[in-house]
């Protein structure tokens, strides 16, 4: 049952397919692609360092500008960024930048490349609170200024929620390896510390210079009609679960799926995976305003997902749920063995001493808080870029500058 699980979804290029894929790269002098990447990975550098052959210098491009450059290459929604702004659209299709970039990264891997260095330690230490893409990325740029970092996380695992982000399409190993070279930087870990609870932030601030919270929304929404109900699981412990077991668990042959997010697509194509004859995805949008990534849902619905548009529940009975329409008179009712829910998900702040504000820290600057000593980035951090891996890479970029600025730094 988990090895279709643990199968590539998308396999990479092969180095004839690179070289013929960055071929057709126009070399724009002010390259659209590269202004369109959150995490300023410099896309149209490392394309042209592959178009003549130089995937060292494509490597460094990318690891010097991404600490999480192999993650990225993975699960970045590129259709979203550097390829909607890519030149060649306008003639056939843009570059496919997400395969070029893991080529590289996976040639940095097999050639056991060392691009990361840590910079001249200034004598000041940062403690970053979770383990997720933003604190991965800050503790990398904290270490280039030379700051002495710790990274607190609640979980035995380091990660967040890229533990649970599928197999076939983010192998843990991968994940392993971006975090095995962070701490090869000088970076601690410390796993199992639950800051707010076992830490308290105000002791954290007696040890360093500065705190930056990076909690991440890892906690699965329910709706109220939802609670309590034994055929109902989140769709961010589904994930979790199935993660942490290689795939291998026991699922039913009739499930039914709440949400049309990537979250949501992820918990339908997993179920697919794991060899479940029957998935029925009902989704709040419509087709025309979907959440979801045109490739995600593209792959859902290419491995025989059920996809209902339109529906909102009306009413839940045990494992039977009532949808009713939303602009038109209709309904429909589906029974199911399990209902997995992917409605949204929410961060737990409880004990580190901020309030949020429709999910995020509002204090009318991006990454700071009321608290001179303390910052935040990733998902709850104010006007983050979004809620994805690149999205927190650009913010843990990000509040390295403005901490280093507040301690007084240039």
């Amino acid at each position: 049952m988990d090895s279709n699980y643990k199968k590539d979804f998308e396999p990479g290029f092969s180095p004839l397919n690179v070289c013929e894929e960055a071929a057709r790269c126009l070399l724009c002098h002010d390259a659209p692609c590269s202004k369109a990447c959150p995490a300023g990975t410099n896309p149209d550098k490392f394309i042209r360092s592959v178009r003549f052959r130089n995937f060292k210098g494509a490597a460094e491009t990318i690891r010097e500008n991404n600490a999480l450059g192999s993650i990225c290459a993975r699960v970045c929604p590129t259709e979203k960024y550097c390829q909607k702004g890519c030149s060649r659209s306008g003639i056939d299709k843009p570059i496919d930048i997400g395969r070029i970039q893991r080529y590289v990264t996976d040639f940095e891997e097999a050639n056991k490349m060392k691009i990361l260095e840590a910079g001249k330690k200034n004598g000041k230490s940062v403690a970053l609170v979770g383990s997720g893409p933003a604190a991965l990325q800050a503790a990398v740029s904290f270490n280039k200024l030379g700051y002495e970092v710790h990274v607190y996380e609640k979980e035995k695992v380091l990660g967040g929620m890229l533990r649970l982000i599928p197999e076939y399409r983010l192998p843990n190993r991968v994940v392993d390896v971006e975090i095995k070279r962070i701490e090869d930087l000088g970076v601690k870990f410390h796993t199992g510390v639950e800051v707010g609870k076992k830490v308290s932030v105000e002791d954290l601030k007696k040890k360093h210079d500065a705190v930056v919270l990076a909690p991440g929304y890892s906690y699965g929404k329910m709706l109220p009609a939802f609670e309590n109900n034994k055929y109902v699981i989140s769709a961010v412990d589904f994930l979790r679960e199935v993660k942490a077991k290689g795939g291998a668990v026991k699922v039913p042959a009739n499930v039914l799926v709440v949400g049309g997010g990537d979250v949501a697509m992820d918990v339908v194509t997993t179920l697919k995976l794991l060899g479940v004859e029957h998935v029925t995805d009902v989704v709040y949008e419509q087709f025309k305003e979907f959440k979801a990534s045109k490739k995600e849902l593209e792959g859902a619905q290419k491995m025989g997902v059920t996809i209902v548009d339109g529906y909102v529940p009306s009413k839940v009975e045990g494992n039977v749920v009532t949808f009713a329409h939303r602009e038109i008179k209709a309904e429909i009712k589906v029974e199911a063995d399990l209902v997995v829910l992917a409605v949204g998900q929410y961060p737990e702040v409880k004990g580190l001493g901020i309030e949020l504000v429709k999910g995020e820290v509002n204090e009318g600057k991006p990454y700071y808080t009321k608290d001179p000593k303390v910052f935040v980035c990733g998902d709850i951090a104010h006007s983050a870029y979004d809620k994805t891996v690149v999205g927190g890479v650009r913010t843990g970029k990000e509040v390295a500058l403005y901490v280093h600025a507040a301690l007084g730094g240039k």
